[in-house]
């Protein structure tokens, strides 16, 4: 019977399990959601909800064993500071474990597990005619710089063209003057 025996060993070592739990929570709170098996993340939920209790007391010595625990200046910042005021209203249950289904190589159910507060990234909806503008402002540019450089080039090859006809006109117009040694000859 495993009465009162609390937590899921996973077929690793105490030190493994602790360890792999401590770089889950780090990349838990540094990115608000990670991508984990289903028994791994169930898990992680108890770690998570210690940690951010500590954050929420707020204390030094409530810092300093988060810092014990995480062993990350940065994310121990993150936490005191965005995460943990974030649950002030809230007693408890800080993570949510969503089924993602089966991952592909051995069968494992896989999970996202997210803080509550995480909200993704909204993209705004743009009208039709919003996205042909963008378009139309991208290409346009680019053929009226296409007729500019063809005019550059144009213009310059006018001038090159005036100046070797004006060369041929003064090596025509000008006969060859002898020297005084052709002369003396």
């Amino acid at each position: 019977m495993r009465h009162r025996v609390a937590g899921r060993k996973l077929s690793r070592h105490t030190q493994h399990r602790e360890l792999m739990f401590r770089n889950m929570l780090v990349s838990l709170l540094q990115h608000e959601r990670i991508k984990t098996t289903l028994a791994k993340g169930k898990e992680l939920r108890s770690w998570a909800d210690k940690i951010i209790s500590l954050g929420k007391q707020g204390t030094l010595h409530a810092r300093r064993q988060a810092f014990a625990l995480l062993r990350d200046k940065g994310i121990v910042k993150k936490l005191f500071d965005e995460i943990a005021p974030k649950f002030k209203d809230r007693e408890g249950g800080y993570t949510r474990v969503y089924r993602l289904g089966w991952r592909q190589g051995d069968g494992a159910p896989l999970s996202l597990v997210e803080l509550v507060t995480y909200a993704a990234p909204v993209e705004k909806k743009k009208s039709t005619i919003k996205k042909a503008k963008e378009v139309l402002k991208k290409v346009t540019p680019k053929r009226k710089e296409k007729k500019e450089k063809g005019k550059e080039k144009e213009i310059k090859e006018n001038k090159v063209k005036k100046e070797e006809k004006e060369t041929l006109k003064e090596k025509k117009e000008k006969p060859k003057k002898k020297s005084s040694e052709e002369k003396s000859k």
